[in-house]
């Protein structure tokens, strides 16, 4: 995969959006903004996509992405594309100075519960070449480039954007039934809205550099965290055939000396890696920062991505919290704009997201707060520590995303707010990733029996109003071939597990008897009474 050429990528030319309403306008055409678009474009909504940049950046940003984040880009129907392109990452090790073991977190195999590896190593190009080529697939997706975003006007019923075309071009309006600011850490639109910000104090200063090495070598572990305090560096994949590198600025480091391409190959020395055996693809000065804003929405207007927070990236999970927002948002737009929930389901968004996205942060930070040592005394007393509590624990296992905070949720129910997992499954022969089977939206997973027994008719017809499916396992069509299902059920105690579009649980029941009750407050949660619904 490449990144689309220009010709390519302005086929925005080809689609007038002068006077139309969009459904949904999204500003910011990165893997979050392209991931909403086509989330919601591909459920039938006009969706208008507005980027500055006159073409997709080229050079890579984002390097990881987790099980869950594979699991949305499976649904995307982007994954296989994808996986041809990634690899798998086999462990993150920390080490001292002097080549001593501080922490290994082990994390092999296809053994996340999504279905997916833990953890996978890409460069960002091949991805957003791959959203871009989705989006253009889509009828209902218009794309513009070069249009930058001036001012927001709302009423009760749209949001106008006013634009400023790049190149001297004619000031123009775009309008939607909601907006979805996805335009990075420097968002315009949260800056329109004047969105307050908490702001966690946390700033440093690191060179990011990019190689190719022209001789294929084993990099084993494939990550690695150097916990030096004379310069706190990484060093980890950047997808096949690339490496990354990360070198921290020094406290009383001029920044104009450690941002160019001489400091870059001079710190990358030591890796054995020259202008004779490696091609520089990019080296750029990063802030790292720590920030969440204090409100995801106003009015008609939603924020996502970088526009809504920002972490250090020593977990690796800044690009997967902008699409786990992207997989939260869209289904819940799908639901208003088409008259099955009220608007003020778009509330539960925010409610949802912020505290995962906070201990993220506070995750990330605290990582941080151990790498970025610079004291030789205060990493001595750190590494004696660290390499005594590694020799009794070995490697260790990252912790598992903490649960949705509360929305559309049974909240009592065991695993609420908790991630499904995703299993091998077959059906009339066909053996696959349950999704790539049966689809990745409402999902009431059964090991009980057939949950339509004894189901309510109005229930049973709303729940096939919203997209939702029984899936019967074992007992039914549907074999649970390596058993995910049954463990992963049986952990939970529930022989019926309500799946949200977004792969969170809803809730759970023991046996089908408590079907009926858990659809009746899957639709309470919704602000529908599970007998009617809005029409398309």
């Amino acid at each position: 995969m490449s990144a689309p050429t220009g010709a390519q990528a302005t086929h925005e030319g080809a689609r007038e959006v002068a006077g139309r309403l969009f459904d949904v306008a999204v500003v910011g055409a990165g893997p979050v903004g392209l991931a909403l678009a086509a989330l919601v474009g591909r459920r039938g909504w006009e969706v208008v996509v507005l980027e500055r940049r006159p073409v997709p950046y080229p050079l890579p940003r984002a390097v990881h992405f987790d099980h869950e984040v594979a699991r949305i880009l499976q649904g995307l129907g982007v994954m296989g594309e994808l996986a041809a392109v990634t690899e798998p990452m086999d462990a993150y090790e920390w080490r001292s100075a002097n080549g001593a073991t501080l922490l290994t977190f082990g994390v092999e195999g296809l053994s996340g519960p999504s279905g997916w590896p833990s953890s996978t190593m890409f460069s960002q190009p091949d991805l957003e070449a791959a959203l871009v080529a989705l989006v253009d697939s889509l009828p209902s997706v218009s794309v513009r480039r070069g249009d930058e975003v001036a001012a927001i006007e709302q009423s009760e019923e749209q949001a106008t954007l006013s634009l400023l075309p790049a190149g001297g071009g004619r000031p123009g309006t775009v309008s939607a039934r909601f907006v979805l600011g996805c335009d990075g850490a420097q968002s315009t639109v949260r800056g329109l809205l004047g969105t307050p910000v908490e702001d966690w104090g946390y700033f440093f200063d690191w060179l990011i550099v990019d190689v190719l090495p022209r001789d294929a070598r084993p990099w084993r572990p494939l990550n690695v965290q150097i916990c030096d305090p004379a310069r706190p560096t990484t060093a980890v994949s950047g997808g096949p055939g690339r490496r990354r590198f990360e070198f921290m600025r020094l406290p009383d480091e001029p920044v104009e000396a450690l941002a160019t391409e001489e400091t870059a190959w001079r710190l990358l020395e030591p890796w054995g890696l020259g202008p004779e055996t490696a091609t520089l693809e990019r080296y750029a000065l990063y802030t790292f920062a720590a920030s969440l804003v204090e409100r995801w929405r106003d009015g008609r207007v939603l924020l996502a991505g970088d526009a809504a927070h920002q972490m250090p990236p020593f977990a690796g999970q800044g690009l997967c919290s902008g699409l786990r927002d992207a997989a939260n948002l869209a289904w819940k737009l799908d639901l208003v704009l088409g008259g099955h929930a009220p608007d003020r389901l778009l509330d539960t968004y925010g409610t949802e997201r912020a505290p995962q996205v906070r201990a993220e942060i506070e995750f990330s930070v605290d990582l941080g707060k151990v790498i970025c040592v610079t004291d030789p005394a205060e990493a001595a007393v750190r590494d004696e520590a660290m390499t005594a509590a590694v020799r009794e624990t070995g490697p260790v296992v990252p912790p598992p995303e903490p649960p949705i905070g509360p929305g559309v949720t049974r909240p009592s129910d065991p695993g609420a707010g908790e991630l499904c997992a995703q299993g091998i499954v077959e059906i009339d022969g066909r053996r696959g990733r349950l999704d790539d089977l049966v689809g990745a939206g409402w999902l009431l997973l059964s090991r009980a029996g057939d949950p339509a027994d004894g189901l309510p008719f109005a229930l049973l017809e709303w729940f096939a109003r919203i997209g939702g499916l029984m899936v019967v396992l074992d007992d039914g069509p549907v074999t649970d071939v390596e058993g995910t299902y049954a463990a992963w059920m049986g952990s939970l105690g529930a022989g019926v597990v309500l799946q949200r579009p977004d792969f969170h649980i809803f809730g759970c029941a023991p046996g089908i008897e408590g079907t009926p009750a858990l659809l009746a407050d899957l639709a309470a949660a919704l602000g529908a009474d599970g007998t009617r619904g809005g029409a398309r």
